[in-house]
């Protein structure tokens, strides 16, 4: 029992090492740069490998960026000889931890009370990606002095069941802006998801929104209350 309870507790100082140096490595490069980040350990030493749709401004002119963040990395938390690797991501608009930051760099860039716009943007360029669907949740002060949750979507998605954890892309982040935190929730339906229902029907491009509460109901896009259709300015 005791031998268990010590590898138990290994694995979860291991994840939380994980966590922390995922989390400083997103910090050192800034929002709206890295999609995913793996790490693995191997008997050369721990390999970090950066997903992301935009691999040149992670690289940096002669690769400076990534000696500099090898570096420090290694000198923070003590790994022996770790190989920092950039994978570029070849459908960002399908990527929707690649959304989620593009949304929070919006936010943070334009402020709140763009947030309408910048979904909308978003969405449409997920649209003519050929997504089969997708849901943008924004929560915060949007704009207003007490906290309201906004959801934008197109198409059908699977929010519950197997399904939804095999075929749909999901992502979180958070923008800080003057008002306050917003929290981004980003959930995307590529095109090679096998559903059988959507492909036997037409995807219902039309891009809606509607205010909402935490916890609010959530499926299929037809069935939302008072929808209301963004027009695109």
């Amino acid at each position: 029992a005791s031998t268990t309870k010590m590898i138990e507790k290994q694995f979860i100082e291991a994840k939380k090492k994980e966590f922390v140096i995922k989390e400083f490595i997103r910090k050192e490069l800034g929002v709206g740069k890295i999609s995913d980040i793996e790490l693995e350990r191997t008997p050369l030493g721990e390999r970090i490998i950066i997903h992301s749709a935009k691999p040149g401004l992670i690289i940096g002119r002669r690769g400076e960026i990534i000696q500099k963040i090898t570096s420090v990395v290694k000198e923070a938390f003590q790994l022996e000889n770790p190989q920092v690797e950039i994978l570029e991501v070849k459908e960002p608009e399908f990527d929707a931890h690649f959304i989620a930051e593009q949304i929070a760099l919006s936010l943070e860039r334009f402020g709140p009370l763009r947030f309408k716009a910048v979904a909308y943007r978003v969405l449409q360029r997920i649209i003519e990606a050929g997504a089969l669907g997708a849901e943008l949740r924004l929560s915060g002060r949007l704009p207003s002095e007490r906290a309201r949750s906004w959801r934008f979507a197109f198409g059908l998605l699977k929010k519950t069941g197997a399904l939804s954890e095999t075929v749909v892309n999901k992502a979180y982040a958070t923008a800080q802006t003057k008002p306050g935190s917003v929290g981004i929730k980003v959930f995307i339906v590529p095109p090679t998801a096998d559903i059988y229902e959507i492909r036997e029907k037409e995807i219902n491009k039309e891009i809606l929104m509607e205010e909402v509460e935490d916890g609010g109901k959530e499926g299929k896009v037809e069935g939302v209350k008072e929808k209301k259709k963004l027009k695109k300015k």
